[in-house]
């Protein structure tokens, strides 16, 4: 039977599984249970529930369905012979999106406790257990499930499932350790979307015994868990000019920005002033004049790189915050495309700054619209447009090929994948190139970079979509 320890103010329950020996085993903070417990006060968690009968696989599949069914939030399970830095946990719990994911490490080298899964895109997208393979794997998963409310009834489905699958023998020797392990499985193979929440350089490991456990507690002592905070808190996945130009620096005024207590949203307000000051500065028309706009407007972008960075650092993440952000980066583009044409003077540079416009406009909307359809057919798909698979599978045998195929190669080599990053125009680049081409020559080479680059970039994305689509 579970003990339930209750907290206000969140909305994530815990399902703590301290069904294997290995919970008890000892630490400097009483057993590896107590550790683990200890570490969840401190996170956002709304309440505890410790199984601790061991009734099997098939009762712990069971209880995890019980408990699915009735709760109201996102759910996260987790073994109790983890050791785990507290920022590792937090990769999931403190989340703002509160969705659907596990904790994965991109070391690949599988074993007993840490099962292979591939990811692609920043997703789980195949699993296994000791009764499933997995082809191509690319990383770990280490234990720790979190299913958003939006897929736990899917979770309780597949977890009874599993559990009739494990009481008939049809799983093979799997035992109560595998239980979390064959959640994610099942998750996966049911189309539901599951969300990679890298370990990066911190360490989580399940441990069979004490010198097992003493050496993994030895590990955490080695990490300084603040600093990878804050390297955390620059964007892995940025572009070109924004990864080896802006957060270089940007990032050391993470820290002071927090002793300031500026928030995400007032960076991003004095991000779209010096936008503005650069709109200014362009209308002049003058090279002086031109420069200084170039200074000001690449300065707007490091804050508003800033602004994510600090939103990752304190987690105060919010709906609100991330639409303001992205009208604040068309706003400052749109008016610094003003202050250039008004600066350069005539009828026809008009012309070029409103193609520029729309062409930035019909490239967001091959974006968001391609990301809305997606999730659309995700949501649709996990009721039933996509093919169930079975959990009785022990293999995937999904590849990619063609043009999709040729994507996701490049992606494994480094210089094409910045290419790749490169070639699609994103922000940073866009902020360069009209800093440089503005400073440098003037205004309609400023708009003539953007439509050309700007066409290449939007032909490159529509091919990728369709082949995306297709498969």
């Amino acid at each position: 039977m579970p003990d339930s320890l209750t907290r206000e103010g969140t909305t994530t329950s815990v399902v703590l599984l301290a069904t294997t020996p290995a919970c008890r085993l000892s630490c400097a903070d009483g057993t590896l249970l107590d550790r683990l417990s200890d570490q969840l006060t401190v996170l956002p968690v709304r309440d505890v529930q410790v199984v601790t009968a061991g009734g099997g696989l098939g009762a712990d599949l069971r209880g995890v369905a019980k408990i699915a069914r009735v709760s109201a939030g996102t759910i996260v399970v987790l073994p109790a012979d983890l050791v785990a830095h507290t920022e590792a946990l937090a990769l999931l719990l403190e989340h703002p999106a509160r969705d659907t994911g596990a904790l994965v490490s991109h070391d690949a080298a599988a074993g007993p406790m840490r099962p292979p899964v591939r990811v692609e895109a920043g997703r789980v997208v195949a699993a296994g257990s000791s009764f499933h393979t997995v082809p191509e794997a690319n990383a770990t998963f280490r234990g720790v499930l979190q299913a958003g409310e939006a897929d736990l009834a899917s979770l309780a489905d597949i977890a009874e499932e599993l559990a009739e699958l494990a009481d008939t023998g049809k799983l093979g020797p799997v035992t109560a350790v595998e239980t979390i392990d064959l959640l994610l499985v099942g998750l996966v193979r049911s189309g539901v979307r599951v969300r990679a929440a890298s370990l990066g350089p911190l360490h989580a490991d399940r441990v069979t015994g004490q010198n097992a456990a003493d050496s993994a507690l030895t590990r955490l002592a080695e990490i300084d868990e603040a600093r990878v905070r804050l390297d955390t808190a620059v964007k892995e996945d940025d572009g070109f000019f924004a990864t080896f130009f802006v957060s270089t620096w940007s990032r050391h005024l993470i820290r002071p920005a927090v002793r300031l207590k500026l928030t995400p949203n007032t960076v991003t307000g004095v991000s779209i002033g010096l936008a503005a000051l650069a709109a200014v500065w362009f209308s002049a028309g003058t090279q002086p004049a031109r420069v200084a706009g170039g200074v000001l407007f690449v300065l707007s972008f490091a804050l508003d790189c800033l602004d994510g960075q600090l939103a990752r650092y304190t987690r105060a993440f919010s709906p609100l915050g991330a639409w303001a952000d992205g009208m604040a980066d068309r706003l400052k583009e749109y008016l610094v495309y003003a202050g250039l044409a008004f600066g350069y003077g005539g009828t026809e540079i008009w012309y070029l700054a409103a193609a520029a416009m729309i062409a930035q406009v019909v490239r967001h909307a091959l974006d968001y619209s391609y990301a809305g359809a997606v999730a659309d057919a995700g949501r649709v798909g996990a009721l039933w447009a996509r093919p169930a698979r079975s959990l009785l599978e022990s293999a995937d045998a999904r590849h990619a090929h063609g043009v999709l195929g040729f994507a996701q190669r490049m992606e494994r080599d480094s210089v094409a994948r910045w290419f790749k990053k490169i070639i699609v125009l994103p922000i940073g680049e866009r902020t360069a190139l009209v800093a440089v081409t503005a400073a440098v020559w003037n205004a309609r080479v400023t708009f003539l970079s953007l439509l050309v680059w700007g066409g290449i970039a939007a032909l490159y994305q529509l091919v990728g979509r369709v082949a995306r689509s297709a498969r």
